[in-house]
């Protein structure tokens, strides 16, 4: 469950239970730091596609959620904070697969993608009112998974930290 030491391991291998229905198993998935930014912008863009939809066939003041600006505010700054998480886990998984070993760059994906995430849902489950704390609603379950993501794989703390050693040693 928890990983001790886990910053220092180049990729973890999680072993999971993939039940659904009409299959039942366990499978084996390859993560690393950016692959936890990877899982955020997914979170978050899920939440972004459920609230939009919704906001845009909710009816108030008989329009929809989506005619009005804060509404629209909102919409756009959900689409960038993703796009900008997005962009940040690019380049890390680009300078992976050079070889780099892009500590700093791993954890800001990370570190940015889970807290934008974080920020993506909450207000998505604000468009949402009350329906969006219902487990009748999918963003209800992504609220509770994005909030890990900003646990697991190191804390938000703990990727602060390893961004600025890395600032203060290339300082020299």
């Amino acid at each position: 469950m928890w990983i001790t030491s886990g910053a220092h391991a180049g990729i973890h291998l999680v072993f999971a239970r993939t039940d659904g229905p009409g299959r039942e198993g366990i499978s084996c998935f390859v993560v690393g730091r950016v692959g936890i930014a990877a899982l955020s912008i997914g979170l978050a863009e899920a939440a972004l596609g459920l609230g939009a939809r919704y906001a845009r066939d909710r009816k108030a003041l008989g329009r929809s959620l989506t005619d009005f600006q804060n509404t629209q505010f909102v919409l756009a700054d959900c689409r960038t904070d993703i796009d900008a998480a997005w962009l940040l886990m690019l380049r890390a998984a680009r300078l992976l697969d050079s070889g780099d070993r892009a500590v700093s760059e791993t954890s800001m994906a990370k570190l940015f993608a889970s807290e934008a995430c974080g920020r993506v849902v909450d207000r998505m489950v604000q468009v949402h009112g009350g329906y969006g704390y219902s487990s009748e609603y999918d963003v209800e379950r992504i609220y509770r998974d994005a909030r890990v993501a900003r646990i697991y794989e190191g804390t938000s703390e703990v990727q602060r930290i390893v961004i600025a050693r890395e600032l203060l040693r290339a300082l020299g």
